[in-house]
């Protein structure tokens, strides 16, 4: 299934897509708070400031300016007619060098400005040891008047920011660790669900987090009891088959050695039937099992193959091995001896006598082929013969019970791995198997 652009960006487990969700909001949440304080408030002040402004440079102009000797520019005579100390004017160099470049345009401002003072006016804000206001009026366009507004500082925003920023980072903080303990109980139930599917039973799982993720631990529990239970019992119930079957197999045989030399056609019947039915008690065996028997540890699969290749010398027809270096992967080398025996078994069964065995290294693993030179089988039953009790078509003999690729197939589905059954196009059949390097 081919994902869309914007499902392949965002997260796809339960645990990063709350945290995403939580830290959205928040996000959201502190934009908008943000805009509104400096929306409503802020905003708001320096509006207020501006108009007073504006009233003083009113004020400056009502009467009119005038240059006498005294006052040779209107800069100087603007400067005589300041009431107070803090108002300046100066000329465009003057202003230059008083700092107006380093002043900040606002339009807003600007605007409202022009709308006090009757014409098209400026207003710059700059930041230095104080907030200082820059304004040219629309009266005189050629002068600057800087005004500087003690006791505000556009630094007043940092506590607000301060804040803003602090009630996120905690606000984000306390998401992700809410997701994190809602997600607990989800992530341990999923590394038990893993262990139940690997054939090990895990001990109850402990019964917290909310309503609804209690009450699928508890289920999950009760699951897994019976599953175990299910599981004793069979392994029970097939030791004792096995047991009362090769019971009287044995008295059988015993019996058979004691017939006359005149029944021995009837005595090699009697023997090859006894050695098949303890060949598929032992295949029963096998397939309940799961191959628990040993653990996982690094091995060599071309050592394998060339055990399997030395116990298979006294069989009519020929193996031919094609073995490349392998790095170590870990698997159970009892379970996967097994795997190669049961392939290599049906090649020599189904085919003309020769056998080819391959291994090479993937970018995940390793991977290794049997092939025989047998008629092959129908591809509509491929994928049939991994079921238990299934055999090939009369092509391929259908001899035996039904549960070696069976067991082949569990054995490669427990290890985590891959098996693929085709026929080749010059006749017979490839198995090819892929073991990955991950436990």
């Amino acid at each position: 299934m081919t994902l869309k652009w914007w499902q392949r960006i965002l997260p796809r487990n339960s645990f990063s897509q709350t945290v995403l969700l939580i830290g959205s909001l928040l996000l959201i949440n502190q934009l908008v708070s943000y805009l509104s304080v400096t929306i409503y408030f802020i905003k708001p002040s320096y509006e207020q400031i501006n108009q007073l402004i504006a009233r003083q440079i009113n004020l400056l102009f009502i009467d009119g300016v005038e240059v006498s000797r005294e006052h040779l520019t209107i800069v100087d005579a603007l400067n005589a007619k300041v009431r107070h100390d803090d108002m300046k004017i100066y000329n465009q160099q003057g202003a230059i060098e008083a700092g107006l470049d380093s002043a900040t345009y606002y339009g807003f401002l600007s605007k409202q400005m022009s709308e006090y003072l009757g014409g098209e006016a400026e207003v710059r804000f700059s930041q230095g040891s104080q907030l200082e206001v820059w304004i040219r009026p629309p009266q005189a366009t050629s002068v600057w008047i800087k005004v500087p507004l003690t006791g505000l500082n556009e630094n007043d925003l940092s506590p607000l920011t301060l804040y803003l920023l602090v009630i996120g980072a905690l606000s984000v903080a306390g998401g992700w660790l809410f997701a994190r303990r809602l997600n607990k109980p989800l992530k341990r139930l999923q590394r038990a669900a893993f262990s139940v599917s690997k054939g090990e039973f895990p001990e109850p799982l402990p019964l917290s987090g909310s309503s609804e993720i209690v009450e699928v631990t508890h289920a999950f529990n009760q699951m897994s009891h019976s599953m175990k239970q299910l599981e004793q019992d069979r392994a029970l119930l097939m030791a004792g088959i096995s047991h009362d079957l090769r019971t009287p197999l044995t008295r059988i045989r015993l019996a058979s050695e004691m017939m006359v030399d005149e029944d021995q056609y009837l005595k090699d019947g009697i023997v090859t039937d006894i050695e098949d039915m303890d060949d598929i008690i032992n295949q029963f065996i096998a397939y309940v099992r799961h191959d628990q028997e040993s653990a996982r540890e690094p091995n060599d699969i071309n050592r394998l193959i060339q055990e399997i290749n030395q116990q298979e010398m006294h069989r009519e027809g020929k193996i031919e091995l094609n073995l490349q270096d392998c790095p170590l992967v870990p698997f159970q080398s009892v379970a996967i001896k097994r795997v190669l025996s049961n392939l290599v078994e049906n090649g020599f069964r189904y085919g003309n006598g020769l056998i080819k065995i391959s291994s090479y290294q993937t970018a995940k693993g390793v991977s290794f082929i049997i092939e025989d030179n047998g008629p092959g089988i129908n591809e509509a039953e491929i994928e049939k013969l991994f079921q238990p009790f299934t055999q090939g078509d009369s092509a391929r003999g259908s001899v035996g019970s039904g549960l070696g690729l069976a067991i082949v197939k569990r054995i490669i589905d427990r290890h985590h791995g891959k098996i693929e059954l085709k026929n080749r196009e010059e006749g017979g059949l490839h198995a090819q198997v892929w073991l990955p390097m991950e436990k």
